[in-house]
């Protein structure tokens, strides 16, 4: 029986459970869905609704509290700004943990973690459109005059 055991340890010294967290936290509030382990989901869920429910109230000890937590401006800017307004009537429940299979190599159950009622443009943050990127890198390079 697992009487009193509080959370998964996760095989790694405190220090680096919380960095990886933090680390976590972070990029599933960046990009509204990412994929993990599922033991790392189901660490993780509690601490991202506890976050959500943490900016849903405006109090300036409350957002320094995030940020001691997350250690990210634009993370806790995007929980106070968007994620506060988006879940104001649900009250609890932000986020979801779908099980994805199983990774090759060395056969870890996998699972997807993400935001109820995301935004679907929110993975596409970083990416830069090809049809630019390719435009630019044309115009970039010299033409030279061959003999």
């Amino acid at each position: 029986m697992r009487h009193k055991i509080g959370y998964r340890k996760l095989n790694k010294t405190g220090e680096h459970r919380k960095a990886l967290f933090q680390n976590m936290l972070n990029s599933l509030i960046k990009y509204e869905q990412i994929i993990t382990t599922l033991p790392k989901a189901k660490e993780l869920k509690p601490k991202i609704d506890k976050l959500i429910t943490l900016g849903k109230n405006v109090n300036l000890s409350k957002k320094k509290n995030l940020f001691s937590k997350l250690q990210d401006k634009n993370s806790v800017k995007k929980i106070y700004e968007t994620l506060s307004k988006r879940y104001a009537n649900r009250k609890g429940g932000y986020s979801r943990v779908l099980k994805a299979g199983f990774r090759t190599g060395d056969d870890a159950p996998m699972a997807v973690i993400e935001l109820v009622d995301r935004d679907p443009n929110a993975r596409k943050i970083d990416k830069p459109k090809k049809a630019e990127t390719t435009k630019k890198d044309k115009e970039a390079t010299p033409k030279t005059a061959t003999k």
